[in-house]
């Protein structure tokens, strides 16, 4: 068998957005893979019909689609000569593509003036379409033409992760009428649209028009398609409104009203008429709702997390360590739809069939319809790769609380010899780890290594209590992990204690800054994407205006004491842990002031440092990031371990 390298991310391919046809016959799906030539990713449209799939298109350049009530599929690409020219002298527009499945020959269908779009089949030949407003005056702009000499910024957040600087930008709601070829908005030009779903006549989204600064918490609107009629649902401020689906004589939303854990807590499930008026909770959930929070860096690509069919709400849900597909009725009646262990990423359904975009056990994200897999992309290359299978452990830490967590044993793995080894931890908090395909981990295991991870207190799928760490950052959590590390020395005698490092990113990062400034227990650190100094977070990153406070129950201004005892920066004098920064200049998630402030407070005190800064990449680039970017990073962590955690004789 051959050990997996950072490379292999060339060799997989990433499945993602199942969806089946109007008459469900038919799904289509996406598939990327990463291009080592143009440094990015190929993603293309295919089929699977009688359970055989195909390839529609070729261009690696399909992206998103949706079907058409025809049959056929929509998707936004820039094939003509023309319209890339456009595109290169600026021009804003959209074009999109339709292609027959039958007989895979795609033609320009129409074109929209925006940018940013996101279409919603709202039927009889209308779209509902989110795209991207700029509010800005005009600026002056360089001589090449393209860029403006500055950035005006008058609004907090002024940049997104992902999306550059969003100052004055909004996300608008608009109507497309193909028959008529007619763009009308539906919100104003300062209305920025959050979550929005199209079903049973109605366009429903949460949103919140301001200018300066969001609300606290969005409303809740619909907007009916035959009355063409816009109607505030939920006022702004009055509850955390997460989304909102219309079924035929019903309105579900998730909100919470943030009474206990604030806008941490999980969102319970509303019931209120389609027109509006009084509403009620039908279905109180300690969990996530709509979305997984799996952790792995071998995914990639969309789908649908929510879906109305019928007279029911399904929807993707993750508890203890999986994700799951559950459904609820509008009396508040949940059920569990789909509940095998590992992660469900999408889905689709109808009547009739269930169709899983999901990782199950050691393999990569495959469909699987009415509980069979149907797809095989990664099968036969991972029969030829050394993957080490997660062994799950449950222990009660000494705060008396269960923790679940993995170990992998090390390629080649011989009881009695020793073995350097790895605690990683994952990012959010509340996001959670499981024995889905890791990339980054199976490396580590491949080049020798025990590695082991959990899921501590903070962690998602444990409900409200368990997940709640406001003003805990470093205590609960930093126990658990601790006592987890012991509890894995032990069951596994041949991780030898002395070289044993430490990584995480984003919260794993976060907390692997803490970590080197309160224990010299590791032999080397990777804090990838980091949190040090929670003072500074608040003020540069696209979230710390709302997220510092959130977790922490407090701001500068109003106890600054208590965010810098919290703050990892502080306790940076005392690392002594060889420690290796990963951070992105384009990451406005946790902006790059954060691992440059650590990595000199390391240097400043002796202690051994290096930072590997990566142009252009964001928040996401050990997740979507360009290919060869993220090989070269996974390199650059493993020589790091290697070159603290590993005898000579290990490294030849």
């Amino acid at each position: 068998m051959k050990r997996i390298t950072p490379e292999n991310l060339f060799d997989f391919s990433f499945v993602s957005d199942p969806s089946y046809s109007p008459d469900g016959s038919m799904a289509a799906f996406v598939v990327k893979k990463a291009n080592r030539e143009n440094n990015a990713y190929d993603s293309d449209l295919y089929l699977l019909k009688d359970g055989k799939s195909r390839r529609l298109t070729s261009g690696g350049d399909a992206s998103s689609y949706l079907w058409l009530p025809d049959g056929k599929l929509l998707f936004a690409a820039n094939r003509l000569k023309a319209d890339r020219d456009r595109a290169e002298k600026g021009e804003t527009f959209t074009a999109f593509y339709e292609i027959d499945p039958c007989f895979g020959e795609a033609r320009k269908r129409f074109e929209l003036p925006l940018k940013g779009v996101r279409l919603l089949d709202a039927g009889d030949g209308r779209f509902a379409v989110l795209a991207l407003q700029d509010n800005n005056p005009k600026r002056p702009e360089c001589e090449d033409g393209k860029m403006p000499p500055y950035e005006v910024i008058t609004e907090v957040p002024f940049w997104m992760n992902g999306g550059g600087f969003t100052s004055g930008t909004r996300r608008r709601l608009y109507i497309y009428d193909e028959k008529q070829d007619q763009l009308d908005p539906v919100t104003a030009p300062w209305f920025d649209v959050g979550m929005a779903s199209c079903s049973n006549g109605y366009v429903v989204f949460s949103g919140d028009e301001y200018q300066g600064i969001p609300h606290d918490k969005s409303g809740l609107y619909s907007y009916e398609l035959a009355t063409r009629s816009l109607r505030e649902l939920i006022p702004v401020d009055t509850l955390y409104v997460h989304a909102g689906f219309a079924l035929p004589d019903t309105l579900l939303f998730t909100a919470t009203d943030g009474r206990e854990y604030g806008d941490d807590r999980y969102p319970d499930i509303y019931s209120m008429p389609l027109n509006g008026g009084a509403y009620s909770i039908v279905a109180e959930r300690d969990a996530s709702f709509g979305h997984g929070s799996v952790g792995s860096d071998a995914r990639l690509g969309g789908g649908r997390g929510s879906k109305v069919l019928g007279d029911r709400l399904y929807f993707l849900s993750t508890v203890r360590n999986d994700t799951y597909l559950y459904s609820v009725g509008k009396n508040g009646d949940v059920r569990l739809e789909s509940g095998e262990h590992g992660s469900i990423d999408s889905f689709d359904v109808t009547e009739d069939h269930l169709l899983l975009c999901a990782m199950y056990g050691d393999k990569l994200a495959e469909l699987y319809e009415d509980g069979k897999q149907v797809t095989d992309f990664n099968g036969e290359l991972l029969s030829t790769l050394s993957v080490s299978t997660p062994i799950p452990h449950t222990f009660v830490s000494k705060g008396g609380v269960e923790i679940d967590g993995w170990a992998m044993k090390p390629y080649g793995y011989e009881p009695g010899k020793k073995y350097p080894a790895i605690l990683h931890i994952h990012g959010g908090p509340r996001t959670v780890f499981s024995e889905v395909f890791h990339h980054e981990m199976q490396m580590w295991a491949s080049s020798g290594y025990f590695v082991f991870f959990c899921n501590p207190r903070g962690s998602d799928g444990r409900g409200n209590a368990f997940g709640d760490l406001c003003g805990k950052y470093g205590s609960i959590d930093y126990d658990d992990l601790m006592d987890f590390a012991d509890e894995m020395l032990r069951l596994y005698p041949d991780a030898d204690a002395s070289r044993f490092g430490v990584g995480g990113g984003s919260y794993g990062g976060f907390m692997t800054n803490w970590i080197i400034g309160h224990t010299s227990r590791f032999a080397a650190a990777v804090s990838q994407r980091s949190i040090a100094n929670w003072v500074a977070f608040e003020h540069t990153t696209d979230i710390g205006f709302f997220f510092t406070p959130s977790q922490h129950g407090t701001t500068t201004r109003e106890d600054v004491r208590k965010l810098w005892d919290l703050s990892p920066l502080k306790y940076a004098p005392n690392a002594v842990t060889p420690t290796l920064f990963i951070h992105s200049d384009r990451d406005y998630r946790c902006w790059m002031v954060e691992g440059l402030s650590m990595f000199t407070a390391l240097k400043l005190h002796n202690c051994p440092a290096k930072l590997c800064l990566f142009h252009g990449e964001t928040h996401e680039l050990s997740r979507s990031g360009k290919p060869l970017n993220r090989v070269k990073r996974m390199q650059e962590i493993v020589a790091w371990y290697d070159k603290y955690l590993k005898k000579e004789e290990e490294t030849k």
